[in-house]
Order: structure tokens, then C-alpha cells, then sequence
């Protein structure tokens, strides 16, 4: 079998709070980036943009960012739920945030542009595991907040962060999931 199909038949994210923060090369990153962005984009608009988090930019992020937005909306937090979102991004080597950025055309609607978006997130997924990276996107609650979509350099009113893609090493192989049937979510129309 095609070595690629193999991959994509086995491939399975590591989550990102069983990784653990190893060292990406920066070859490998640009790979990565590169991957990413060559995605199909009616009309070639890129309505995206990728910020790379790594090095002391994640410690900083947990501090000026997640931290107090999270006690802001929970203002019971534990000093453990505290430090989770301190040292959240500090469970990868590298984090990178995808942002939806729509752009406007006469003819090519949104939707496509969030479609393409998504191929965005999924190829920066794909490329770093076929490395052998641990990877995992993700969109938890830090990815509807104002103030990290201002901080990856977007406007809130009219931009959504699609997600973050963790990349760090992994210490064993992520286990399989159950994944679905076939004949339940594919239908093949002959007539």
C-alpha cells in the first residue's frame, strides 16, 4: 500500500495534555508551515493567518493572557485550575494558532473561506505527525476569547480563531478511538 494512504488511514492525534514539550526543528517547522498554507483557497483570497507560539512566548501567553481572562470568567477558579491555564501551552514545543480571516468577494461566499480555513488547521496537523511529531488541534474556550484573537493579531468583530495546533513529543503512542463505519457515513450514488 502508498506509504501516504497508510499514514492517513493510521494517523492519530496525541492529545495535547499527554504530550509533552520536546524540541521541533526549525527545518521541520517551516515544512510544517508550508504544508499548511498550501490548501485549496477559491480564489486564492488565504482568508487565514497563522501565528506561531513558541520558546518563552508560551509561558508569557498563560500569564498575561489565559490566566487572567480565565479568572475573569471564573472567578472560583482553584489555584490548581489556575496554573493548568498558566502552563497550558507549555505542554507542547510549539503552538500555532489559526485564524479565520474573511475577506470580502463578490462572488466567493464565507463559508468557503472558513472550509479552507479548516484545510489550514488539518494540513499543519497531518505534515507534523508524518513528521512524528505529537500534534493535536484543538479549540477549547481561549479560542472564542476577544482578547487571544487580539493577541494573534486579530480584530474579535469579524475574526474567529479556527484553532490551535499543539506540536510537541509524545512519550508512548496515542491509543485508537473508535472511528466510524463506513457504510454509516459514506453513500454512493450510482443512478
Amino acid at each position: 500500500m502508498n506509504d501516504l494512504i497508510n499514514f492517513l488511514k493510521t494517523r492519530r492525534s496525541t492529545t495535547a495534555k499527554t504530550m509533552i514539550a520536546g524540541h521541533v526543528k526549525e527545518s521541520d517547522l517551516n515544512n510544517i508551515l508550508a504544508c499548511g498554507i498550501r490548501v485549496p483557497d477559491h480564489g486564492a483570497l488565504n482568508p487565514w493567518s497563522l501565528t506561531v507560539i513558541k520558546d518563552n512566548a508560551r509561558s508569557r501567553i498563560g500569564k498575561e493572557v489565559l490566566v487572567p481572562e480565565f479568572i475573569l470568567n471564573n472567578p472560583e477558579a482553584t489555584e490548581e485550575e489556575i496554573n493548568f491555564e498558566k502552563n497550558r501551552f507549555l505542554r507542547a514545543s510549539v503552538v500555532i494558532a489559526v485564524l479565520f480571516r474573511p475577506v470580502s468577494h463578490p462572488k466567493i461566499p464565507s463559508w468557503e473561506m472558513e472550509l479552507s480555513t479548516g484545510a489550514v488547521c488539518s494540513n499543519i496537523l497531518v505534515a507534523a505527525q508524518s513528521l512524528g511529531y505529537a500534534a493535536q488541534w484543538l479549540t477549547e474556550w481561549y479560542s472564542y476569547n476577544d482578547r487571544m484573537i487580539k493577541e494573534v493579531g486579530g480584530n474579535p468583530k469579524i475574526e474567529k480563531l479556527a484553532g490551535f495546533i499543539y506540536i510537541g513529543d509524545k512519550e508512548k503512542e496515542p491509543v485508537e478511538r473508535r472511528r466510524p463505519k463506513i457504510e454509516n457515513v459514506i453513500n454512493i450514488l450510482t443512478k
